[in-house]
């Protein structure tokens, strides 16, 4: 199968450029292309000459330059990604900006706020991050500062699929209003295709702040340097230009007769310059379902060759570029404005929420634009009310020092019925059933500094991943075992059967023989007339689990966080209640503590 073709999605180029650059790669050689990359690569030196370094804008002295905080509070590391940017932006322009985390702020840091630019990030379906959780309770608590003067901008990260969108965001800006702080700019909630949204917000919140940069600092001082020497850099891989990674190995992980579907995976990082480490993620760009797309511009009564702009067509679009699947707010009432269906418009009312709740599990736009037909509508007006075709994020099931240029994911494939309809996981079953070993598939490394080894090779590591959520945990343990690591290590596994979803069964079995894997508790929920999940094996286990955090462990979550991550959150507090006397208050202040400590880290979607 054919590589997947550039487009503005998985590109920093336009529609044109990117087919143009398509056509003319098609007639090179792999000799001529490999010269063409180290030419564009010292084009791109040549024309920087900085040192990379971020510093005060010219004439601006740094001593005497507005202070400007950015405070973030970040699951997964995007939000992360988007305060450091804005604090580049903001040095860049004079500001002497600092970056601060919501884990490390606390009233002391919140009273000496001048000007503070917030990027927060939305867990689930509403809450805050957990590196986030003490600061949003003190802010939202009695205990909170008063803000008096504090100027401030708050930038929400969400998903719009979710009904409680941006929701932490929504309510930082609102209670540092409350508090009196002095809103700099709306409020922004960004969904899944963040970053062109978030740089605008950034640069309007600078251009509103520009004021403030005073003058009278910039007289006499010196313009920064620049590099005089040239070189040439690797390629900087990301979800808009990502890396086109070979599959090596496509292997199922279930066991003949299982109802589920796991696939391990292994791609070749070979020459791309990527480095990850355990506890990071792969991003994956896919593509949409043809006969799904198909129906869709049939259903529409559409055009599949109808022009867009920048040269694109409609299925070429659909196809590559638009999430044509979820259903998000923001589309739902663009169709009832087009539709003006009254039924839909009742569901979209505030009064009824809870109905519109029950209503959108399992349904996708095709049963949206099925049950409220909408006539006349164009490629171009349909087109324009999807949203971007976001990358999904795997984690990592695999150690760089263990595994050389390789990268190793374990993806469950999602397939289902609701309503009378097959659906289909759009990343995964790309992965499963559209491509194939020697096929390339577009990617990019995404970073997740929350979900980290400890440096302290000594410390115990509790993991506890069902399912797929093992796959860190594998990861974990070829890196301890690289490293010669002297730590016990303790996993906690469930899944359905043992005999047919036991993932990996035989290299974890290998590790507890071997000693690297100190104990191995497992849970398989269908192997007996009573379920029995992880949990429940953390209750079983109570007396030694407690032994081990007071003796320093480290306690890792990786899986479901709809219902795995709270049930597996309440066993913990059991567990804690249980065998150190405390009340529930007393288990929050305990796993709190272990939070602040970074010794309870987790990694859930």
């Amino acid at each position: 199968m054919a590589a997947t073709p550039l487009s503005d999605i998985n590109s920093p180029l336009s529609a044109d450029q990117a087919q143009r650059v398509q056509q003319a790669l098609a007639d090179l050689d792999d000799a001529q292309r490999q010269w063409l990359s180290g030419y564009l690569a010292g084009m791109a030196a040549q024309s920087s000459g900085a040192t990379g370094q971020s510093q005060p804008a010219a004439g601006t002295t740094q001593a005497a330059a507005p202070a400007l905080t950015v405070l973030y509070g970040s699951q997964t590391g995007n939000a992360e990604g988007v305060a450091e940017l804005a604090a580049e932006r903001a040095t860049g322009r004079g500001f002497r900006s600092e970056l601060l985390s919501m884990a490390d702020c606390g009233k002391k840091q919140l009273k000496s706020l001048e000007r503070v630019l917030v990027v927060v990030s939305t867990q689930g379906d509403g809450d805050p991050p957990d590196p986030a959780l003490e600061c949003y309770e003190l802010m939202m608590g009695r205990k909170a500062p008063k803000l008096e003067g504090v100027r401030f901008a708050v930038l929400g990260l969400g998903d719009a699929s979710y009904e409680h969108f941006c929701q932490t965001g929504k309510e930082f800006d609102a209670r540092l209003a409350e508090l009196g702080g002095e809103r700099l700019v709306d409020r922004g909630d960004c969904d899944v295709d963040y970053e062109e949204a978030a740089e605008a917000w950034i640069d309007r919140v600078l251009e509103t702040l520009s004021g403030d940069l005073d003058s009278s600092s910039t007289d006499g001082a010196p313009a920064p340097e620049t590099a005089q020497t040239q070189t040439v850099k690797a390629p900087s891989y990301s979800r808009k230009h990502p890396y086109m990674a070979e599959v090596l190995t496509a292997q199922p992980l279930n066991g003949r007769g299982s109802d589920k579907q796991t696939l391990h995976l292994e791609l070749s990082l070979e020459d791309a310059g990527l480095d990850y480490l355990p506890g990071d993620a792969v991003g994956v760009v896919p593509q949409n379902d043809p006969a799904h797309v198909d129906e869709l511009i049939e259903t529409l009564k559409l055009d599949a060759e109808s022009p867009l702009d920048e040269g694109r067509v409609l299925r070429e679009a659909l196809l590559a570029d638009l999430e044509v699947t979820t259903l998000t707010r923001p589309f739902l009432k663009q169709w009832a404005e087009w539709s003006r269906a009254p039924e839909l418009q009742r569901l979209l009312g505030e009064e009824a929420r809870d109905e519109l709740r029950e209503w959108l599990q399992g349904r996708q736009i095709i049963d949206l634009i099925e049950q409220f037909p909408v006539e006349g509508i164009d490629a171009a007006q349909f087109t324009a009310a999807l949203r971007k075709l976001p990358p999904r994020l795997y984690s990592i099931a695999s150690s760089r020092a263990a595994v050389a240029d390789e990268v190793h994911l374990t993806v469950a494939v999602v397939r289902y019925e609701t309503h009378g309809r097959a659906r289909n996981g759009v990343t995964t079953t790309y992965l499963a059933d559209r491509i194939e070993p020697g096929d390339r598939v577009p990617i990019y490394i995404d970073h997740n500094k929350q979900f980290k080894l400890p440096d302290d090779d000594d410390a115990p590591l509790i993991m506890i991943g069902p399912g797929t959520g093992v796959a860190p945990f594998r990861a974990f343990l070829q890196e301890r075992e690289e490293r010669e690591a002297s730590g016990d290590n303790w996993l906690f596994f469930g899944d359905r059967r043992k005999r047919n979803d036991f993932l990996y069964q035989t290299e974890w079995l290998k590790w507890r023989q071997q000693g690297l894997l100190t104990r191995l508790d497992v849970a398989f929920s269908r192997d007996q007339a009573e379920k029995v999940y992880v949990q429940d094996r953390l209750r079983e286990r109570a007396e030694a689990l407690f032994t081990w955090l007071e003796a320093g462990a480290y306690l890792y979550v990786c899986g479901d966080a709809e219902f795995m991550a709270p049930d597996v959150h309440q066993a913990l507090k059991d567990v804690i209640r249980e065998q150190s006397g405390c009340d529930a208050e007393g288990a929050d202040d305990y796993l709190r503590r272990l939070q602040q400590e970074k010794r309870y880290l987790r990694d859930v979607y």
